[in-house]
């Protein structure tokens, strides 16, 4: 199963990290942005160097749909495009689209994004809750189908996720308590070898608190953990998301690694010294994740 193949990979390369591929134009280095190309082509040429320094680090990609979206039907296919060659590098695809609507509509999102004949075809796909049960049951019913996974919204590392994580239903429980537990009961039956199930959720980094009491209600639910770095994560904040074993976390940084070569005064503009500062905070962020795990997590297994 996939998420068997998420722990052996976490296990084989000691980093549960995995790394964002946000194309934000500004921010990409000039060298990429020679006057011949189009913006589609130096998106794809900047992350297929960006998937080639740190593929050997990390167990996962995450590009961000929006910013792919942003350029119309070339910036699409650009997304499937480093979706394929990202997997064909040996690497787990987590399609971070946040997508959602209810019935035949949400079962179009799922084939798209998850079904082995869909443009996209990636491992997983971020999956919005709030339109209710009906609209989360054909992202489900693909991933089971597909042997793929999905990580639902339920405790977001933006400030006013609040908002809505902790607004009360009529029972008194707390919308990301209940989703915690829908998404628990719907895993259940499809849990791998390795007592995980890949319908996951995501939980922010910048909420250890929060994230602690969601992972005590989902022991063997994936999570997906944005906010580590630029949004204020820290490496003890994200201990909160994992079991005792280390295991039942991604955690995920974009900017962090991205763009760092922004604050590197020794950058000399080239592609290939991009390309090493990428992989030098890609190994600071696995050193740093892994190092805080092996002083909280009293069993962990790799």
């Amino acid at each position: 199963m996939l998420i068997d193949r998420v722990v052996r990979e976490t296990m084989k390369k000691k980093n549960p990290c995995i790394t964002g591929i946000d194309p934000e134009w500004d921010m990409i280095p000039d060298c990429y942005k020679p006057d011949a190309l189009s913006k589609a082509e130096v998106i794809w040429e900047w992350a297929k160097d960006v998937i080639d320094a740190v593929k050997d680090i990390v167990i996962a990609v995450k590009p961000q749909m929006a910013f792919y979206e942003v350029y119309g039907a070339d910036g699409f296919r650009v997304f499937e495009k480093v979706s394929e060659y990202a997997k064909k590098q040996g690497l787990i695809v987590v399609d971070d689209s946040k997508r959602n609507d209810i019935g035949n509509t949400a079962r179009a999102y799922a084939f798209a994004h998850l079904a082995k004949e869909g443009p996209i075809n990636a491992d997983f796909l971020t999956v919005s809750p709030f339109l209710g049960t009906d609209s989360m049951k054909p992202f489900i019913d693909m991933a089971v189908k597909e042997d793929k996974g999905i990580f639902v919204l339920v405790r977001t590392s933006n400030p006013s996720s609040s908002e809505i994580a902790e607004a009360v239903k009529a029972n008194g429980e707390d919308v990301s308590d209940w989703l915690a537990g829908y998404l628990d009961e719907a895993g259940s039956g499809c849990i791998g070898k390795s007592g995980y199930s890949a319908l996951g959720a995501v939980v922010g980094a910048t909420f250890p608190r929060e994230a602690a009491e969601l992972r005590k209600r989902m022991k063997n639910s994936y999570f997906l953990v944005p906010g580590f770095g630029a949004q204020g994560g820290s490496a003890k904040d994200v201990t909160a998301c994992f079991n005792e074993d280390g295991l039942g976390a991604l955690v995920s940084s974009s900017r962090g690694v991205l763009y760092k070569y922004r604050d590197s005064k020794e950058y000399d503009g080239s592609k290939k010294m991009y390309q090493d500062i990428v992989h030098a905070q890609a190994e600071k962020m696995q050193q740093e994740v892994y190092r805080a795990l092996k002083e909280s997590c009293k069993e962990i297994c790799y």
